[in-house]
């Protein structure tokens, strides 16, 4: 690990307090009993509280750290995704004809379905920016899950910034980390059929996940933000 390594664990996990709206044990982190309240002790059986407090001291701290390093990684993505979206928009704003393969040469809108490139342009781009911000400050604010289905690819985003640091910087993370997280932000996503080479699956779902309903809630009760919903 370099100099320049060293300085962004740091970095990371000094950001880590900054992700308010995950709990560590939301990213992974395995409870320990100490930490329980007496309540919180209660939901578990004897057997489940001698096996959590049996971790070894320097298990325990590693899996801290590694947790904490990925709460940091998640804050830092976040303002990244942002960044780079804008960018995006920059690009594709210049444009008199926008085509798959602009598209592909971009920093964040490459990452999404690829079959519906032609689709995202300046407009698709600047309500995909305000959705994303809106996930972003859910990391914050208390978690929910996403409203729609543009929301849940910015979940993805997300998740594809944070492996793209993870690769740079050969980041110590907890194993599988992308898929525990998942679990928890992407719970009964629709989203993952649009990446499917399942063409059953796609016809399947064709009514729900038509590009003109991304923007639309899910549910009465779901929200997405005015700019991206009109």
């Amino acid at each position: 690990m370099s100099a320049d390594d060293d300085d962004i664990t740091e970095e990371l996990l000094a950001d880590a307090g900054k992700l308010t709206g995950l709990s560590l044990e939301l990213l992974g982190l395995d409870p320990h009993p100490d930490d329980m309240t007496a309540e919180q002790r209660l939901q578990f059986d004897p057997e489940d509280l001698a096996e959590m407090a049996d971790v070894a001291p320097i298990d325990r701290h590693k899996a801290v750290g590694q947790t904490r390093l990925l709460a940091g990684l998640l804050w830092n993505s976040s303002s990244i995704l942002i960044d780079q979206l804008f960018r995006d928009l920059g690009t594709i704003s210049t444009l008199d004809v926008l085509t798959p393969t602009d598209i592909a040469g971009t920093s964040v809108l490459s990452s999404l379905p690829p079959q519906f490139a032609a689709s995202y342009d300046s407009k698709f781009a600047q309500k995909f920016i305000v959705v994303a911000a809106d996930v972003t400050a859910s990391l914050v604010r208390g978690w929910t899950a996403p409203g729609c289905l543009a929301a849940e690819l910015a979940v993805r985003c997300l998740l594809d910034q944070a492996e793209i640091t993870e690769d740079i910087y050969e980041l110590d993370l907890p194993e599988d980390w992308r898929a525990d997280v998942e679990e928890v932000l992407l719970e009964d996503a629709d989203s993952d059929a649009l990446y499917s080479d399942n063409l059953d699956v796609l016809e399947d779902d064709a009514a729900s996940l038509d590009f003109e309903q991304w923007f639309k809630p899910f549910t009465p009760g779901d929200t997405v933000p005015p700019y991206a919903y009109s």
